[in-house]
């Protein structure tokens, strides 16, 4: 591909930042601006003109669907693909390191990567070891994460004093937590980044190995970077400084899990020869959306000014929308998107409901169903965490590291096997005394001479898992393995038909892969990575929806206390994320943006009185419709929306049956609605497109 056919597909600043190849470079990429698509063209550029080996070119994004994305752009760009790119999550790049590299620090290669629930299981262990309530294991997780995330790991966190909140009963479960990852073989998901870190700082001769091997580093969503994750960036910048981060301070919204803006600022004080571009076109909103989101995140201060133009002038104005309760609330936006959809404009697809808090999904899951309106909550259990798929990645895992002591007693009684909680304890004992793992204690104790109920019950798992690591070393695919471990475990019996169906979707999609890369494929996988269209309503939390964009989009729930949450409004800082959660929300509308609240919800047990959100009153007043919702009205009602329909599902003709007409010839229903003796049906003819009939008058023939 020359540099022309390249180029040709950009907008001016779009093009100045991908030809920018030499020196440090921030792009402040406003939303809608076709940021992936810089990201992936800079790549292709680097490859396909500069003719930069693909292997010296590193980009690292949040997602392993963003950077799946990224990687098939790229390929299509230069009409190849390239095996070994260092294209990837910042975990996912930061594993395939430490592969190479983390036996510097005392663990093996064959580390066991523990998800969020592993590494839960273990706090919890650790708690009821020493006596302190198992409930505050969640809390103790997340402090030890955010500790991470800001490269504080125990021995910092002991140095400390009580400069970061220091606890000696949390010290001690922190410090032990540790200790106990490494006698597992274990890392989690923090210590994917910090342990790379760690690597580069104490052995720079390793780091020199690195800044060799890679000559332009690249970071997507650079506003959402922790302290860790900017630290292993800038480590990663050799002497060249090919380094170019992209990113939106307007859209980092992830402070809860140590993401801080403040690495914008940090990046150009550190690079002060950079280069800024901004792009501020965008190509998803209309430009009266953008204007509604642009005057409610001006009133963040700090902020690096943008003004987002597109070329879809005007546009609907976005409705504010009051109800007198949650319940009224939902049914309005039900009625609002059958409206919508009947009149042929919209699919269901095209349709996302937005609201701050999962609680708030429930009312409007039952509003969806009592419209008959297909919809799915994104950003629930994903494929790797259901049960029977945890089991047997569990047994994965112990297969390939049997040091791994958390998924050992998450399948040694599964199927049970009269291995319950008092052995377990018992083994756990005896291995402390011998201080050895518990797999290894087990093995000692099943080929030991003398006979007793605890050997009897563990020789037959300990022989299962042995023959299971010997097929593991042959050459065997790993559909073959999966289906010997469901097979000589005993799983498979009496497995329900839904959960029989993921484990052959698992087989299905371990094809290709090797026992260390499903295994890390499985820890890596993200709910966010399950994201996929289909025909129905998209439910999801503000924080879920980055990235994504829908041509209708509703946002409930606009109230103080919601929106922005309580926790949020007396902290400055958070109060501006909250607004900056706003704005996201807002700028995934592409045509249509409908925000509601409600007089009186009922929150924690109780109907509580509502405010409409502060944020409203910074929409500029010139951009938005106000109405009053009355209860048993219609919804909403304006040059896009059409008049309510009563849904009836006795109807004889039937979503999807295919008619003819004796005018308009062959159509499909769209929708059928009325009383059951004058029964109307909405009918998409190819010919002349959607048309409202009577079934009376109609004539129509059922194909």
């Amino acid at each position: 591909m020359t540099r022309h056919t390249l180029l040709d597909d950009l907008n001016l600043q779009q093009r100045e930042a991908v030809i920018h190849t030499k020196g440090p470079l921030l792009i402040l990429a406003g939303a809608g601006s076709g940021k992936t698509r810089v990201i992936t063209y800079k790549f292709a550029y680097l490859m396909d003109v500069v003719n930069v080996p693909p292997t010296s070119i590193i980009a690292m994004t949040f997602t392993n669907k963003a950077a799946n994305e990224m990687r098939e752009r790229v390929e299509k760009l230069v009409g190849k693909s390239h095996k070994g790119l260092w294209l990837g999550t910042f975990h996912a790049i930061s594993n395939r390191i430490l592969r190479r590299e983390v036996e510097r620090l005392g663990f093996k290669r064959d580390f066991v990567i523990y998800d969020e629930d592993d590494s839960c299981s273990l706090i919890r262990s650790i708690l009821k070891e020493f006596g302190v309530h198992e409930a505050l294991y969640k809390g103790i997780a997340s402090k030890i994460a955010s500790l991470k995330a800001s490269l504080i790991g125990p021995q910092e966190f002991l140095e400390s004093g009580s400069g970061f909140d220091f606890d000696e009963k949390f010290t001690k479960v922190y410090v032990r937590y540790q200790d106990e990852l490494k006698r597992n073989n274990a890392l989690d998901f923090d210590d994917l980044i910090i342990h790379t870190v760690r690597i580069f700082e104490k052995y720079p001769d390793v780091l020199k190995r690195y800044h060799k091997e890679f000559s332009h580093i690249m970071v997507d969503e650079f506003q959402d970077t922790n302290i860790a994750q900017y630290r292993l960036s800038k480590l990663l910048t050799g002497e060249q400084k090919n380094v170019c981060v992209v990113g939106d301070d307007d859209q980092s919204i992830y402070r809860f899990r140590g993401a801080d803006v403040r690495n914008i600022i940090a990046f150009e004080k550190d690079f002060p020869e950079l280069k800024l571009i901004k792009l501020e076109q965008n190509y998803r909103s209309t430009q009266t959306i953008l204007d509604a989101a642009s005057g409610v995140i001006a009133q963040n201060p700090w902020r690096k000014p943008k003004k987002l133009w597109t070329e879809r002038n005007g546009g609907e104005k976005v409705y504010h929308c009051f109800t007198d309760d949650e319940n009224e609330e939902a049914r309005h936006i039900a009625k609002s998107i059958r409206e919508l959809y009947l009149k042929g404009q919209y699919s269901y697809g095209d349709f996302a409901i937005l609201y701050r808090t999962n609680f708030q999904s429930r009312v409007l899951e039952e509003a969806m169903r009592l419209h008959g309106i297909p919809y799915r909550v994104i950003g629930g259990v994903s494929f790797y965490q259901r049960k029977e798929i945890k089991d047997i990645i569990s047994y994965l895992k112990v297969i390939n590291n049997p040091h791994d002591s958390v998924s050992l007693k998450r399948i040694v009684n599964c199927p049970p096997r009269g291995i319950g909680d008092a052995t377990i304890a018992k083994l756990e004992n005896e291995a402390k005394k011998g201080s050895r793992g518990i797999f290894e204690t087990m093995r000692r104790i099943a080929g030991g001479s003398a006979s007793s109920t605890l050997k009897n019950k563990i020789a037959d798992f300990v022989k299962t898992i042995e023959e299971l690591m010997l097929m593991a070393r042959r050459e065997i695919t790993m559909p073959q393995l999966i289906q010997l471990v469901l097979e000589k475990t005993g799983y498979i019996k009496g497995v329900e038909e839904e959960r029989l169906e993921n484990l052959m979707e698992l087989i299905n999609s371990s094809e290709g892969k090797d026992l260390q890369g499903l295994i890390d494929t499985a820890s890596l996988f993200s709910n966010l990575d399950e994201l996929h269209a289909g025909n129905f309503v998209s439910l999801m939390t503000l924080h879920t929806v980055k990235g994504l964009e829908f041509p209708v989009v509703f946002i409930s729930g606009v109230e103080d206390g919601l929106l922005p949450h309580f926790h949020a409004i007396k902290n400055e800082d958070e109060l501006h994320e909250e607004r900056r959660l706003f704005y996201v929300g807002m700028t995934r509308a592409k045509d249509i943006l409908i925000l509601s609240w409600a007089k009186k919800r009922r929150l924690y047990n109780s109907l509580q009185e509502r405010e409409p959100s502060r944020f409203l009153n910074e929409i500029p007043s010139e951009c938005y419709h106000h109405i009053k919702r009355q209860p048993g009205a219609t919804a909403i009602t304006s040059r896009v929306l059409a008049p309510a329909a009563d849904f009836l599902d006795s109807s004889p003709f039937a979503v999807g049956v295919r008619v003819r007409h004796p005018k308009w010839g062959t159509g499909v229903v769209r929708e059928s609605y009325g009383e059951s003796n004058d029964i109307k049906v909405m009918v998409n003819f190819p010919s002349v497109g959607i048309k409202r009939l009577s079934l009376r008058f109609a004539n129509l023939e059922k194909l």
